[in-house]
């Protein structure tokens, strides 16, 4: 009788939540006065047309409680930008978190305010500012408001564009200002718009995420259907012109280099509003000197690892581009474009974007590129991408994609369709099924998935098959690997303790999946049985049993000198992932494995260590231990990483990035100064030094890059 009053109650607090959600509204006002950009809203004249929007709701710690404090936002626009201040109350400003000063900076663990904005209200694609009590500039791109389990689905958090935010703490708590340039978003062509808006605020130091409109626990703020509405907006038509040219002067010495070299470049990025909601994009002797560098992993297995895309150019509505599995099927990879083997840079002259919207619901992306040639190692290709995306009602879409890859020797195609069917508000069904187009390959080419998932408040499953054939060759692709029959089943409950329990949440689950070649041999299978707890203060705990299976067929060398030999493999582990309250200055973490492997033992112990001063340096530490011992051998090799960051301001960091892997034997170093005036431009000073004993003993190589870009906006 308990529970079934318990679920009862549950179900109809999701039929409140969901109602609210479709009713709450709030108006944008005309603003006579362009807010003076200082933190400072209440008070302020700019702000006494704008109607504040309040009321906001917990999701954690006790889903459907008001918020402990206060939250007021402000929106207003003028002729060419957005403007949106918050107010957030605190009855202890003394104990407001603000742990970061640098952009992009992971705001969960902080104090924060961050708010979508669906333009199109399509309920699947939104853009996302935020920002915390020190000003620093967080921005996103949502193309799917589907979550996985794995991550957050289809937000983009590399996106970068151009707008303006100022905070400051005072005796009532802290406050923001954002302006943001009606040229940094995309929108339909009607003169007076209603939009779709949500807005996040953190409270950390008792763990409180609350929105102002009401979300289940299971969604977050990328829940574009469940967000209010910003009526009234009147925007303007865009005809955008905007360049960013470069200079760069670069010095290399050591390596495979008998002397040194110093060579100086030039190039340009150019941005043209089509229509408010198409754009042109232009890029001449592409350069990603700034990017940061990859994070080097362990890789224990045959099969390949995936490394996300970081480059500005390629990031731009990059989910419109993304058909597949992510990181397991991906049919569009801009990683193979400009990036060859082993991470070696390999230059870009130049290539063309248009991507956006044409008409109501129709998502069009058409991407030219091309690389140069490079002596002995490239040749000069040409890629092009098409991809259409028509948008239906309730998180439901079809599409279409094609890529092609060619140079003077060979060509390569990818054909693909995909769809989605959101069915309610918590069941979605996904699929896709692809062809590639090879010289000399006539079968197997092929690949397929198709998904269904359920993300209710207590009970989360989801289930997939998936197929590659032998001959599917996505060249501008990445699979992690191939000839398979892949199948996938997950169950898990959320269990939400009383108000007074330290513990927030437990979240038992557990999970099959397993993968077969095409010729029938049963090749990997892992269960996996979990139990997930989360306490109040954002410490976590999971301790899991894996029972797993490998078969191996063809011999393989795991490190040099240490042979795995074919044969079947069946083992148990023992997992455990811990991590300390984040926000804290000192802040521990933990991932360690220990069982069976490949016919031996392995020990995987991961341990981490964050420290930070205030909001301006943090410092993190982390070593990967194995201890490997299998019949053809045993080895030992740890990857360490050691990252440093100082911000002088929002906008000004100094980091380092030092890493060392024993395995390959590299010591690598990366020092960037970042000036910026605005994303991705401004002055950029990197210092890259690689020591490989392998290829190149004793002559490490070192490479010195000062480059200096800036936005004209030619046309206003």
């Amino acid at each position: 009788m308990r529970i079934s009053y318990y679920v009862f109650s549950l179900t109809v607090l999701l039929f409140i939540n969901n109602l609210a959600s479709a009713q709450i509204s709030g108006e944008a006002a005309a603003l006579s006065d362009r807010p003076v950009l200082d933190g400072k809203v209440l008070g302020e004249i700019a702000w006494e047309k704008a109607k504040p929007m309040s009321g906001f709701v917990q999701v954690k710690p006790v889903e459907g409680d008001p918020a402990s404090q206060k939250t007021e936002v402000f929106v207003g626009y003028t002729a060419d930008s957005l403007y949106v201040g918050v107010v957030c109350y605190d009855e202890n400003p003394e104990s407001i978190i603000s742990s970061s000063n640098k952009r992009d900076s992971d705001l969960n663990e902080e104090d924060s305010f961050r708010l979508v904005i669906d333009t199109f209200q399509s309920e699947q694609d939104g853009f996302v500012f935020g920002t915390n009590p020190s000003g620093i500039e967080y921005d996103g791109q949502i193309a799917s408001t589907e979550m996985s389990r794995f991550g957050s689905g289809g937000f983009n958090m590399n996106w970068d564009t151009s707008w303006n935010v100022v905070s400051r703490v005072h005796d009532r708590g802290w406050s923001a200002e954002f302006e943001i340039p009606f040229k940094s978003l995309r929108y339909g062509s009607a003169e007076i718009q209603d939009w779709n808006i949500n807005f996040q605020r953190n409270i950390r130091r008792t763990n409180e995420v609350v929105f102002w409109s009401p979300l289940p626990v299971q969604h977050g703020l990328n829940r574009l259907s469940l967000a209010g509405t910003l009526k009234g907006m009147q925007v303007p038509p865009q005809r955008n012109l905007n360049v960013t040219p470069y200079i760069m002067g670069k010095s290399n010495s050591g390596g495979a280099l008998t002397k040194s070299e110093s060579e100086e470049e030039a190039g340009f990025d150019l941005k043209y509003s089509l229509t408010p909601s198409l754009t042109l994009d232009v890029t001449y002797n592409t350069d990603f000197a700034q990017v940061e560098v990859d994070q080097q992993q362990v890789n224990l297995d045959r099969f390949s690892l995936f490394f996300p895309e970081k480059r500005p150019f390629f990031l731009e509505n990059a989910g419109l581009f993304s058909v597949g599995d992510p990181q397991q099927i991906d049919l569009f990879f801009s990683r193979r474009i400009g990036i060859g083997d082993g991470g070696i840079q390999l230059p870009i002259a130049g290539g063309v974007r248009v991507s956006g919207r044409v008409g109501e619901a129709t998502n069009l992306g058409l991407l030219q590129m091309r690389s140069e040639a490079v002596d002995d190692v490239a040749l000069e290709t040409d890629f092009t991408v098409v991809r259409v995306n028509q948008e239906m009602s309730n998180r439901s879409s079809l599409g279409m994609l094609v890529v092609n890859k060619e140079n003077e020797l060979d060509d390569n195609q990818t054909y693909a369709l995909d769809g989605a069917w959101g069915i309610g508000e918590n069941t979605t069904l996904k699929g896709f099924i692809a062809k590639t187009d090879t010289d000399g390959i006539e079968s197997r080419d092929h690949a397929l998935s198709l998904s269904g998932a359920y993300d209710g408040q207590l009970w989360s499953y989801n289930a997939k098959y998936s197929e590659v054939g032998e001959g599917f060759n996505p060249e501008v692709g990445f699979l992690s690997r191939k000839n398979y029959r892949h199948t996938s089943i997950y169950g898990g409950r959320r269990v939400r303790l009383g108000e007074s329990a330290r513990l927030l949440e437990l979240r038992p689950h557990a999970s099959y999946e397993g993968y077969w070649n095409l010729d029938g041999i049963y090749e990997t299978g892992r269960i996996h049985v979990d139990n997930f707890m989360i306490w109040k203060n954002g410490a976590s705990l999971s301790t899991a049993v894996n029972f797993t299976h490998e078969s191996v067929i063809d011999a393989f060398d795991i490190v040099d000198g240490v042979t795995i030999t074919p044969g079947e493999y069946d083992h148990q582990e023992l997992a455990v992932y811990a991590s300390t309250d984040k926000s804290a200055p000192l802040n521990f973490g933990l991932r360690f494995i220990a069982g069976g492997f490949f016919g031996g033992d392995r020990i995987t112990a991961a341990p981490n260590i964050g420290y930070r001063i205030g909001d301006q340096f943090k410092v993190n530490f982390s070593v990967n231990h194995n201890d490997v011992k299998v019949p053809g051998g045993k080895f030992r090799f740890n990857l360490s990483q050691l990252k440093l960051s100082y911000s002088f301001s929002p906008k000004i960091t100094l980091q380092a990035f030092v890493q060392h892997n024993e395995r390959d034997d590299v010591f690598a170093t990366n020092l960037r100064f970042s000036w910026l005036r605005s994303a991705n431009s401004g002055l950029f000073l990197v210092y890259n030094e690689t020591d490989d004993d392998v290829l190149h003993p004793g002559r490490p190589r070192k490479e010195f890059i000062l480059k200096y870009s800036h936005i004209f906006e030619l046309l206003k």
